[in-house]
């Protein structure tokens, strides 16, 4: 069964404000009850006490005129009785002629022997009492009903029955008006949430004061929905600018096909015609690579395929295939002296998707820099591998600097030596994912720096 938080928040203030009002209730009949029963106790011990000393040390006072005094005092409780019994448990003295008390030899004894008894006769509270004059020893009983303190103890009760179901009648309501002002917030939070959608991306949840536990989810609601738009709007350009650059190689095969078909050609213009349709399948293919490496950089981390990854070995085999593709790229590796043993450059790391990064910052380093040359480093750290890539080309200007790691994203001087701005973004996201580092730095006209370090052990 599900039930609202309002309704939910009303139950539990309502059973914890009923639970307190229980026990304070409860509390307050039980000392009133034993109050009454200990004061009316009190009372009978007095009559008893007094009835002793009017009868045994008071000479002048018989049983007669004792029954008198009694029926005739002023503070006379409710069906009262007094007995007297002698050293020989023997009756001498009975308040009421027709009434009496059951007594058992063995009560009277235990009265003796204790000094005071007090026990119940039906309805009647009855104390016992040991009772000493010289050398005689008297037990002295008497029993009485507390009409008056029942009769206030029970109209007590009626007051707290009929007060509890009040309270808790207020409590009910108050609870619900308590729970609907605390839980305003969270609606409205609710119906502004309901009009955002992926085309109204820029609607925010009011924040409040700003101070309290409903303002931080807010706020964090919000920031979470700055990142989803800003993640639906990379999204947007990403998909935008990938099907232009898609369109670009196709569009140029399509018109050369198109052209070419006009008329007959000679075979080595049929051959040209291929040689450039073949360039363009070529940057084609490579961006359709890239694309899918970048898909799958992006993808949960749990797919990546993490082995032992050598990495000076891994640059070799990049700088082998980048030589036969571009004869007049020329890379220089060097080593820090630190470099003592071959697990000094042993790392953790899905080896497919490592070289596709450390291919691509390689070549941009000799792509754009004159004559095609850089310096590639590896210096071995404490807990991670320094990878450093050096070229003294173009470089970057300041304005392009915070927009290099973006997809498709190429400066005028980039963009004229060709190139889809893939690798650096990707690059980036290879190394994230082996929760490293990347960091760029650039002059214009004077080279780039880009320095990588990932961890030896993946956790």
């Amino acid at each position: 069964m599900n039930i609202r938080i309002r309704e939910r928040l009303t139950l539990q203030f309502t059973l914890i404000v009923t639970s307190i009002l229980l026990v304070f209730a409860t509390g307050i009949y039980l000392l009133s009850s034993s109050y009454r029963e200990q004061e009316f106790y009190a009372r009978l011990e007095t009559k008893a006490l007094t009835t002793a000393r009017l009868l045994i040390e008071v000479k002048e006072v018989d049983n007669d005129m004792l029954k008198i005094i009694d029926k005739n005092s002023i503070n006379a409780m409710f069906s009262e009785k007094v007995l007297v019994y002698n050293t020989a448990n023997k009756l001498i003295y009975n308040s009421v002629d027709d009434e009496s008390i059951p007594v058992s030899d063995s009560l009277l004894n235990e009265i003796r022997k204790s000094g005071q008894r007090r026990f119940h006769l039906g309805l009647n509270e009855a104390i016992g009492l040991r009772y000493v004059e010289g050398d005689d020893e008297y037990v002295i009983l008497a029993s009485a009903l507390d009409k008056y303190g029942r009769s206030k103890l029970n109209n007590l009760f009626w007051v707290l029955i009929f007060g509890f179901i009040a309270s808790v009648i207020v409590t009910v309501i108050a609870a619900r008006i308590y729970s609907a002002r605390a839980l305003k917030p969270m609606s409205d939070i609710v119906r502004q949430a309901e009009r955002i959608s992926f085309t109204s991306m820029g609607i925010r949840i009011p924040e409040g004061n700003g101070k309290d536990e409903i303002a931080q989810l807010a706020i964090t609601f919000n920031r979470m929905l700055d990142r989803l738009q800003s993640s639906f709007e990379s999204q947007r350009a990403f998909v935008s600018n990938a099907s232009h650059e898609l369109r670009t190689p196709l569009t140029s095969i399509t018109g050369q096909l198109e052209v070419t078909l006009i008329r007959d050609r000679s075979g080595e213009e049929y051959r040209n015609v291929l040689r450039s349709m073949l360039d363009d399948t070529r940057d084609l293919n490579q961006l359709l690579n890239s694309l899918l490496y970048l898909a799958r950089a992006n993808a949960d981390d749990r797919l990546v395929r993490i082995s032992k990854v050598r990495m000076d070995e891994l640059i070799w085999q990049i700088l082998g295939k980048l030589r036969k593709q571009h004869p007049d790229y020329e890379v220089e590796l060097t080593y820090s002296e630190k470099i003592e043993d071959e697990n000094s450059v042993v790392i953790e790391a899905d080896e497919d998707l490592l070289r596709v990064a450390v291919s691509n910052l390689i070549e941009n380093g000799c792509k754009y820099s004159d004559p095609h040359r850089c310096i590639v480093s590896l210096e071995p750290q404490r807990d991670r591998l320094h990878l450093r890539i050096e070229d003294a080309g173009i470089g970057i200007d300041l304005a392009d600097l915070p927009h290099v790691f973006e997809p498709f994203y190429r400066s005028m001087e980039v963009a004229r030596k060709g190139g889809h701005g893939l690798g650096l973004p990707l690059a980036k996201r290879i190394v994230q994912i082996h929760h490293g580092d990347l960091s760029l730095s650039s002059t214009p006209d004077t080279g780039t720096r880009v320095d990588v370090f990932l961890p030896y052990v993946q956790s």
